[in-house]
């Protein structure tokens, strides 16, 4: 039976990847000194533009998806006799996932004999967009909605996502972490290495002094963890200073070169939150690997 497979703006996958494998984004809200602004394409978003504006102090927070914009999304695709696959932005970040269900459980009544699954993602950014991805080409080979749907289940445990960033504050503004430990942040130039744990939450990885050192961690945390890293994709995302992203992509091809490396700017909606100087790295481990 047919489906459709559903992301969001989140998944940060470039316009070219999403058309090539048919994959349809619900934009995400991102609201700048209080206009709002449906964030629907990669091309053509001047990133440098908008990370430096954060930086100079440029009023910007976002909005979660609502369930009537997923029932406008899905509702067309169950009237063509096609199923719907979503695979949403981490539930441990915000409530669009939450949203999904809603909008979800309204039209499986109102079509008894289409199915919807909605899956957690429990990352983003590549994190998210690795995945959808994987989800596609599985649907290509003939796999059908339920199992595609419960091989993503699955591997969404294997991801690893593991980042840094500047300056803390931007996650303590937007409630993603305690002020506890954004203080940690603000001592002696320690930078907190952050990673996506069991449930989709940030949480703090390790710690490393200054940003070389932190860049260096990101890559040792590929090194002890990665599994069978020339059959996947690794994906760094970075928000601003791109040659730190080069820097970090060298690296990891020096340890154990990947089938492939997706590098992109981090699109602006989660962007908001980890703010200017973030820089992210996503790769498949074991199974457990995100309680390490």
């Amino acid at each position: 039976m047919a489906f459709r497979i559903f992301t969001d703006t989140g998944a940060n996958i470039t316009d070219k990847v999403r058309e090539h494998y048919d994959i349809t984004s619900v934009p995400l809200t991102l609201i700048m000194e209080g206009e709002e602004f449906l964030f629907t394409k990669t091309e053509g978003f001047d990133y440098d533009d908008y990370y430096q504006k954060i930086k100079d102090g440029m009023s910007v927070s976002t909005s979660q998806v609502n369930p009537s914009q997923f029932n406008e999304a899905f509702k067309p695709v169950l009237e063509n006799g096609e199923d719907v696959l979503y695979i949403g932005l981490s539930g441990g970040v915000t409530g669009s996932i939450n949203s999904a269900k809603i909008a979800a459980a309204d039209l499986m009544e109102e079509f008894p004999d289409r199915q919807i699954r909605i899956v957690d993602s429990l990352g983003a950014s590549l994190g998210e967009g690795i995945l959808v991805v994987e989800a596609a080409e599985c649907r290509n080979k003939g796999m059908s909605l339920e199992e595609t749907a419960d091989r993503i289940d699955f591997q969404k445990y294997c991801m690893y996502q593991v980042f840094v960033v500047d300056d803390l504050k931007h996650l303590k503004r937007t409630g993603r972490i305690s002020g506890a430990l954004a203080s940690i942040g603000t001592m002696m130039d320690i930078k907190p290495i952050l990673k996506g744990d069991t449930e989709g939450k940030i949480v703090v990885e390790c710690k490393a002094r200054g940003r070389k050192q932190a860049i260096k961690a990101l890559a040792e945390k590929y090194r002890d963890l990665v599994v069978n890293p020339e059959e996947q994709i690794v994906g760094i995302s970075y928000g601003g200073k791109r040659e730190d992203a080069v820097h970090l992509a060298n690296l990891v091809s020096k340890i154990a070169e990947p089938k492939k490396i997706w590098m992109v700017a981090h699109e602006p909606v989660t962007g908001a939150h980890v703010g200017p100087g973030m820089l992210a790295l996503y790769f498949k481990g074991a199974d457990d690997v995100r309680a390490f």
